[in-house]
């Protein structure tokens, strides 16, 4: 199977495509729909996939891909080894501002199953922020929506002077983990 790409293709001209990917009972369609409500001064194409590689096809019907934001649901193991699985077909040049993880699910922790330092180890690995969303409700996948758009602009390169690999530098948090001496 071949790995996705970045800019393989040649895009077309103010438009965007983000690729969500994340396990079947995640709310895929609902933030998809979500996405392309808000208002833009872009046009934005929107992929689903539940894993990783994508269907083999011909290389002109191929989208191209801008941004890919892998969901997990921190209620369920499952959803982690789903994006573990696809990360392997990504390529690494993708990485470099053009991939995100959405930790999906209660901010309860009596209900997570993957606690969110674990994910944020996996997004650490990859370079790439780690975003905490609640989906549930309308006004959330509003506002997540807005976040994923800004950062599909710069990842598109419709902004102006700001590269994606500058973009994921200033959306990381700089946590730090210390060893507590005792």
């Amino acid at each position: 199977m071949e790995a996705l790409r970045p800019l393989t293709k040649q895009g077309a001209l103010n438009t965007g495509s983000v690729l969500l990917v994340g396990a079947e009972y995640l709310p895929l369609d609902e933030l998809a729909a979500a996405i392309l409500k808000e208002n833009k001064s872009f046009e934005v194409n929107v992929h689903l996939a539940k894993c990783l590689p994508l269907p083999v096809e011909n290389e002109h019907t191929r989208p191209r891909i801008d941004l890919i934001v892998f969901l997990i649901d921190v209620r369920s193991q499952h959803s982690v080894e789903v994006v573990r699985s696809s990360l392997a077909y990504v390529d690494v040049n993708f990485f470099l501002g053009k991939v995100c993880f959405l930790a999906v699910g209660d901010k309860s922790v009596k209900h997570q199953v993957v606690e969110m330092y674990t994910l944020k180890q996996l997004a650490d690995s990859y370079l790439s922020p780690l975003i905490p969303a609640e989906l549930e409700s309308t006004e959330r996948r509003a506002a997540i929506a807005k976040r994923l758009l800004q950062m599909l602009k710069v990842a598109a390169g419709l902004v102006p002077g700001v590269s994606a690999l500058a973009l994921s530098s200033l959306i990381r948090p700089s946590f730090k983990t210390e060893a507590v001496e005792s």
